[in-house]
């Protein structure tokens, strides 16, 4: 008598892989700016950094090249902050104008994965307008 397998076939990729799936997954089409204010003399803020250095990859920039992203460095030993600033007409539906992460005891994935739960899916769907068409419509189109 045997027992049957239950579990997975290959171990998970890590916490790079998951937040390399959290990065293919950042829209910023809400996002109107993004201020990343840390102190860099204290504890916790290096998982902030590597947010900060994440967001502004150009891949990222290009889903929302208005976006603006401000960085305030400041030497008062506070926690650090994200502060994002939505877009108006969708702070309008929303009835929110900014939303503000505390990052002092968070992971840059975890940190990602608020981005996404709270920012990219408030961000307006892409209409796919793809028809497709056949040779003879493609002959036509070019005759006119």
């Amino acid at each position: 008598m045997s027992i049957p397998y239950s579990g997975t076939i290959r171990r998970s990729g890590g916490v790079v892989s998951a937040i390399g799936k959290q990065l293919r997954g950042v829209n910023l089409k809400a996002a109107k700016r993004i201020t990343v204010k840390f102190d860099p003399f204290s504890e916790n803020v290096t998982h902030t950094r590597n947010f900060l250095h994440y967001v502004s990859s150009s891949k990222i920039a290009l889903t929302n090249p208005n976006c603006s992203l401000k960085t305030e460095i400041v030497c008062d030993r506070s926690d650090p902050t994200i502060d994002i600033t939505l877009v108006p007409s969708i702070a309008e539906t929303v009835k929110i104008n900014k939303v503000t992460f505390k990052s002092a005891n968070l992971t840059c994935l975890e940190l990602l994965q608020l981005l996404n739960k709270h920012i990219s899916s408030l961000a307006p769907q892409e209409q796919i307008t793809n028809t497709i068409q056949t040779k003879l419509e493609k002959k036509k189109g070019k005759k006119k």
